[in-house]
């Protein structure tokens, strides 16, 4: 896949189903970007048109121990 290169109709529809598989067995959108050379904002957008929940933003959400 060539950097910056548009990509439509069944083409998005194929990487679309590969983002979503590599988001759903555990990937970071950072890591696809970076795996795929697109920017983190086109991965987003694709995962959110495949109708991918997306995870929260990570960190410890827990409350501190008293």
């Amino acid at each position: 896949m060539d950097k910056g290169k548009r990509i439509t109709g069944t083409a998005r529809d194929q990487l679309a189903i590969h983002l979503k598989s590599a988001y759903e067995n555990g990937a970071s959108i950072r890591a696809i970007a970076q795996d795929t050379s697109r920017s983190y904002g086109f991965v987003h957008r694709i995962l959110t048109e495949a109708d991918v929940t997306l995870r929260g933003r990570g960190g410890d959400t827990r409350a501190p121990k008293d």
